[in-house]
């Protein structure tokens, strides 16, 4: 992605402001209320208390205050009392997960890398919510396979034992950029192994890999006999044959029984998240109900790597692109789609039509990618399309 000095509040799926010395008193306060559990959480009820229905209007004048305007402005008791009606929905909410998990992870090993046939298509490509994913265009996609899931961990480890492989991040101890306490930092020792540097969590088998650059995940994807998709082959596969739908699951940001449809942030970015997802960062594939493909994690958890080269489209505005182009590095490649860092108030990026610029030389604990294979037109005959 971006130099860490050149990162902009909004041009970056990296961006995140310099902290005040305010932000960072919240940063060290919420550091010490880091319970396993959204319940555990009662010195800090005012973050659950935000996805309380009957607290939402309270929650819109919350999301405008310091630490200090709420022992001013006497909310705090307010919405202590509501406080409990979320924190029980949010464990429903990370429970009914947490079974989506399980059935996506069941897999054989002989279905280890299963996949899903996309018929050709003209598809609507980008939207005008952000300012880079304009104009709306019409494309055709050819039909293609895709990886049904996001490369995980264990698979890539397979890649690596197979070949000796060594990952940007792991030669010379170049590391890559972890996100932590409402700001981005580089780490010598992030790598894919360690996304979280030395002193974070190691990887987690089912989960996404990370800390990988165009490089790597081009490497492991030839390896596999495969590609990166090009950016309308993946946004086509993403919206899963929904016309104009805003999400991969259709026009509401969240699903039809209320429960979140991606991993996401919830809460007001980069200071408060509830963990209503049960992820308070990554999230292993598979723990969200597909779309209509099939496909999984298509928008949120971790951004995906497309083989296309970073451009705004021909008609975007100049005057609102800029900030992005300018501090756009050389030689991007185009991300899509989200992750685990994107919030309502913030970006609202866990869509389909969300696109940014990655550095080519610089891993991330939210970007990761999925594969692709092209079938050449003799062979696809019974495959589907129009």
């Amino acid at each position: 992605m971006f130099g860490i000095r050149r990162w902009s509040d909004r041009a970056s799926p990296l961006a995140v402001e310099q902290p005040s010395a305010r932000a960072a008193k919240n940063a060290t306060r919420r550091n010490r209320f880091m319970d396993p559990t959204p319940c555990e959480r009662l010195p800090r009820p005012y973050f659950v208390a935000i996805f309380a229905s009957e607290c939402l209007h309270i929650a819109r004048v919350v999301g405008r205050l310091s630490m200090g305007s709420f022992v001013r402005a006497g909310v705090i008791p307010l919405l202590a009392g509501c406080a409990m009606t979320a924190c029980s929905a949010s464990v429903d909410s990370a429970q009914q997960m947490a079974q989506y998990c399980v059935a996506a992870n069941a897999r054989s090993e002989g279905s280890a890398y299963p996949e899903t046939w996309i018929p050709q298509q003209v598809v609507t490509l980008g939207s005008e919510i952000q300012p880079e994913e304009a104009p709306r265009v019409s494309a055709h996609i050819d039909g293609f396979w895709i990886d049904k899931f996001e490369t995980t961990n264990a698979e890539f480890e397979r890649f690596v034992d197979a070949t000796g492989y060594v990952t940007f991040a792991e030669r010379g101890s170049a590391g890559g950029a972890i996100f932590r306490n409402g700001q981005w930092h580089l780490d010598s020792t992030a790598t894919w192994r360690k996304p979280f540097g030395a002193e974070g969590p190691r990887a987690q088998p089912h989960q996404p890999v990370v800390q990988v650059t165009y490089e790597d995940a081009l490497a492991y994807a030839r390896w596999r006999g495969r590609d990166l998709p090009t950016e309308g082959e993946w946004e086509a596969a993403a919206r899963g044959g929904i016309a104009d739908a805003e999400y991969a699951w259709g026009s509401s940001s969240r699903l039809e029984d209320g429960r979140p449809g991606a991993n996401h942030w919830q809460g007001v970015f980069p200071d408060l998240n509830t963990d209503e997802d049960g992820f308070p960062t990554l999230a292993p594939v598979g723990c969200f109900p597909p779309n209509p493909y099939g496909l999984y994690d298509m928008t949120g958890n971790v951004w995906e790597l497309t083989r296309d080269s970073w451009k705004l489209r021909t008609g975007a505005d100049a005057a609102s692109t800029a900030r992005l182009n300018e501090s756009a590095p050389v030689g991007a490649y185009t991300i899509k789609g989200g992750s685990w860092l994107c919030a309502d108030n913030y970006c609202r990026r866990y869509r389909p039509a969300a696109r940014q610029p990655a550095d080519p030389s610089l891993g991330t604990n939210h970007i990761g990618f999925r594969t692709v294979k092209r079938v050449p037109d003799a062979r696809r005959a019974g495959m589907g399309g129009e």
